[in-house]
């Protein structure tokens, strides 16, 4: 019988993503630019924690987004009709962004003139947790009509991000939503995990997220 070799295709992928994603830490740092990536299922508000996000802080810094989409430029057409300039990826089909894709993506951007970028990733709770693009902070977004069972059906993406955003309160009053369930279930995944409740529809809750952010962007800054 002939030899078999076996090569692991999935762990090669995510070492060369890795050493990539490494590479574009170390770009932005030169530059003291601060980048988050930000992942959510379709329609848990990422587009719209972005808009509050670039109105909030535009004046204190300056942004610039990264789309990722299968087929669309609605999001990035949301986003420039704030000001602000975005580059769209779309990936045709790839259900989430990696390093890569985020390379191409800065290559067209110009990094001395930006303090903050927002990656807004794919709709999806499962591929983009897998990846990493070079952010210094990862975000999930969770909107309370998804449900609170979402920690036990996808471990991995609560397991990795720095913050957690409860979106969409406003429905805790006809959702069958626990929130102390939900908490205690992202929590025994992620105990560092920073989660907070925002309405991106009433403005509740958007402060304590913009204070984090802000936060963390200023700690990476003074770390230069």
């Amino acid at each position: 019988m002939a030899d078999i070799r076996l090569i692991e295709i999935k762990e090669e992928i995510l070492a060369d993503n890795k050493d990539l994603a490494d590479e574009i830490r170390n770009a932005l740092r030169k530059n003291n630019v601060f980048m988050v990536n930000m992942m959510a299922s379709p329609g848990g508000g990422k587009t719209s924690l972005i808009v509050h996000t670039i109105r909030e802080l535009k004046s204190m810094f300056r942004i610039g987004v990264i789309e990722g989409d299968i087929d669309s430029v609605v999001d990035a057409e949301k986003v420039a009709g704030e000001g602000v300039g975005a580059i769209q990826l779309k990936t045709g089909g790839f259900c989430h962004l990696n390093a890569p894709m985020i390379r191409m993506a800065l290559d067209e951007m110009d990094l001395k003139n930006l303090d903050l970028i927002m990656i807004e990733n794919i709709g999806n709770l499962v591929c983009p947790a897998e990846f990493d693009t070079g952010a210094h902070k990862k975000v999930v977004i969770l909107s309370v009509p998804e449900g609170d069972d979402k920690p036990l059906k996808y471990p991995l993406i609560f397991s990795i991000c720095d913050a957690l955003v409860i979106n969409k309160i406003d429905y805790l009053g006809v959702a069958e939503f626990d929130v102390d369930v939900f908490k205690e279930r992202v929590l025994k995944l992620n105990p560092e995990i920073r989660i907070i409740e925002v309405s991106c529809k009433t403005g509740e809750g958007v402060q304590a997220w913009i204070r984090w952010l802000t936060d963390e962007i200023n700690a990476y800054r003074n770390r230069r």
